[in-house]
């Protein structure tokens, strides 16, 4: 088990070495951020009104329009963080590949991936809405269940991006893809997405933790430009440690998918620590 983390932590590390080269792959996630922000408010006043609509509703039929709102919520969130996770794994294929990847690059390969991008948000946006509507009608074990359920989703389609990207195929056929890669090649996939969440977690913790103390010497100074400050940097190093955690989770899925298509890794990760990362079943 160590032994895992500790390979992921390695891929983690290579991956970060692929960063380095084209910095400009934290622009998507950025671009993302913002864009999810702008759906978000978009969607405030419709989620407003559907709970509105909910509770005039006397049949016992209640949660129709909510399910309705969460649904096109969904699929328009997951088809922003998708489009711009397609950019960022294409522009990362194209730096394993030896090429020089541009902002422009990413995009152009997005694009191109419309259609089967739309496809898979309808998708995953299908299973979201499902399982909340499942889980809010469950006891502790029904929602039990669905989490696991949803564990299990999130990692069969845990490939998925990559597939989209290189593979001429459908979003339903990248989602079959995505399971089969990984019942052929079962291995640290899981761990080394969790080193990264549980790595960047761990220094997101550490910044709320300095940043508490900090705060309140500048609440007890009763300087309002000293608070504004102390809480304005908190939350810049925050969104930062979080840009650099997404670029570096896209770039690992890209590293994985190419490992385990091609056998290369594409000279940022050493061959063996990359094979260390499967088992084959």
């Amino acid at each position: 088990m160590f032994q895992r983390l500790s390979n992921s932590w390695e891929l983690v590390k290579a991956s970060w070495r692929v960063l380095l080269a084209d910095k400009e792959l934290m622009i998507f996630p950025l671009i993302a951020f913002f864009a999810s922000i702008l759906v978000l408010i978009t969607f405030a006043v419709p989620t407003v009104l559907a709970g509105v609509l909910d509770s005039a509703v006397t049949d016992g039929n209640v949660g129709v329009f909510s399910y309705v709102i969460a649904f096109l919520f969904y699929a328009v969130m997951y088809f922003v963080t998708i489009f711009f996770n397609t950019a960022l794994v294409g522009a990362a294929m194209i730096r394993l590949e030896g090429g020089d990847p541009t902002v422009r690059d990413g995009l152009r390969i997005a694009t191109s991936k419309l259609g089967n991008i739309f496809g898979y948000a309808v998708i995953a946006a299908t299973v979201g809405t499902i399982l909340r509507a499942i889980s809010e009608r469950s006891g502790a074990i029904g929602q039990f269940v669905v989490s696991l359920v949803g564990f299990v989703w999130n990692i069969a389609t845990f490939l998925v991006v990559p597939v989209l990207v290189v593979e001429n195929v459908g979003p339903l056929d990248a989602v079959k893809r995505s399971a089969n890669l990984l019942k052929q090649t079962w291995g640290e996939q899981i761990a080394g997405n969790l080193s990264v969440g549980f790595i960047f977690g761990l220094i997101t913790f550490g910044v709320i933790l300095l940043g508490i103390p900090v705060v309140i010497l500048a609440v007890m100074s009763g300087s309002v430009a000293l608070i504004v400050t102390a809480v304005a940097v908190i939350i810049l190093l925050i969104m930062a440690i979080s840009l650099v955690s997404s670029t570096l989770s896209g770039i690992y899925t890209a590293a994985v998918y190419r490992f385990a298509t091609t056998g290369d890794t594409g000279g940022y990760f050493e061959a063996d620590m990359v094979k260390g990362a499967f088992k084959l079943k």
